[in-house]
């Protein structure tokens, strides 16, 4: 059987207040695409569909979607993990009802290993857990579990204890692997640096589909991040080729499937006459950019003359007030509440020249001297 494995879709996450609804929507296409054209049996995501607990409505309704296209009318099975993101109980309701209809959840780990079972292969589902989570479900061992890897052995020795003979192993998980590469848009994952956990826990499985890093990665000989459809951050990201990794189980193949995109990512850098040439091609200048000035502040009326040429910007920086060898970055939100909101720049002043945030006081004495010239003119 031919296996997709994709994760951290992050529906409903948003760049800067921009919605990137219709880029999730233009992955989801993407990867029914390569459902139809690669003959894929199952797919896996491996946790982390949604960017937050309560999902919003525009989010929930494009999974929804995106799992009748590929449970209903194309009739693949479709196994989802919860990641760290999402919020596991909404995720899991009804999950009786949904594997009946082909969709397959496990919201949260259970004293006995979920797995789905198919002709020559089963699949164990292992969403995120902690070390407390594991010790409740397994309280006979609590006193042996003093990390998060002690853990994640004890689990996957559970499921190594229910292993069919004569079948592939197969487990989906959402885990933050030692020595993985991680992007800035992975920046949970760099907070909590003590939820790694090394690649051997999954030793005895034949591939470990798993999510939670966003650069499409292989960590150890049998486990490997599919990464997430799409760049979320500028930096590394603008850089990977985003994809869905297929596996196929009559030899465990790996075929790496690259994803297109609505926009690309790009960070430019140079003088505010070059930018404003639009020194790159279309497809740059039209996607998601992040500028650099090198002459010039980072002001509202920059960023206006800017944004005519590139529609999409995202991030704006430019040097600091009082250092021509610094610089301040700052969204396109942020600027267009500058614009509108003359506190925001006298806080972004304060911030940038006495290097401190304006008390209420300050604030105050700041708005009664911005009143007193209107005062006087009425």
């Amino acid at each position: 059987m031919r296996i997709l494995h994709t994760s951290d879709w992050h529906l409903g996450r948003s760049d800067a207040e921009h919605s990137l609804i219709e880029d999730q929507r233009f992955f989801i296409d993407a990867i029914i695409d390569i459902i139809i054209e690669k003959n894929v049996d199952a797919v896996i995501v491996a946790g982390d569909v949604f960017d937050r607990a309560v999902a919003s409505t525009e989010a929930i309704k494009l999974y929804d979607d995106a799992m009748r296209r590929m449970c209903i009318e194309l009739k693949k099975q479709v196994l989802v993990i919860a990641g760290n993101h999402d919020g596991a109980a909404r995720l899991s309701s009804c999950k009786e009802l949904l594997s009946a209809a082909g969709l397959h959840v496990c919201g949260a780990l259970t004293a006995q290993p979920q797995k789905v079972e198919f002709d020559d292969a089963e699949i164990y589902l292992l969403p995120w857990i902690t070390e407390e989570k594991v010790k409740s479900v397994y309280p006979e061992q609590a006193e042996e579990i003093g990390s998060l890897e002690d853990a994640y052995r004890v689990v996957t020795a559970r499921m190594r204890e229910a292993f069919a003979p004569g079948k592939r192993h197969i487990v989906a998980a959402h885990a933050f692997i030692t020595k993985a590469e991680t992007s800035k848009s992975d920046l949970a994952a760099e907070i909590g640096l003590a939820t790694q956990v090394g690649a051997g826990v999954f030793d005895g499985f034949d591939y470990a589909a798993l999510g939670h890093i966003h650069k499409p990665q292989d960590v150890g000989e049998n486990a490997r991040y599919s990464g997430t459809p799409m760049p979320y951050s500028f930096g590394k990201e603008e850089t990977q080729q985003k994809s869905v990794t297929l596996i196929d189980t009559a030899d465990m193949a790996r075929e790496i499937v690259p994803l297109p995109l609505l926009h690309k990512r790009a960070t430019l850098t140079g003088t505010m006459d070059a930018l404003l040439a639009a020194p790159c091609d279309e497809e740059t200048r039209n996607g998601y950019v992040k500028l650099v000035i090198t002459d010039r502040y980072a002001d509202a009326e920059a960023s206006a003359a800017l944004r005519a040429v590139y529609p999409n910007l995202l991030e704006f920086s430019g040097l600091t007030f009082d250092d021509t060898n610094a610089s301040i970055t700052l969204t396109a939100q942020e600027l267009e509440e500058m614009e509108t909101d003359p506190t925001e720049v006298f806080r972004r002043f304060c911030a940038e020249v006495i290097d401190m945030e304006p008390d209420e006081r300050l604030t105050d004495l700041f708005r009664a001297a911005l009143a007193a010239p209107q005062e006087e003119d009425a």
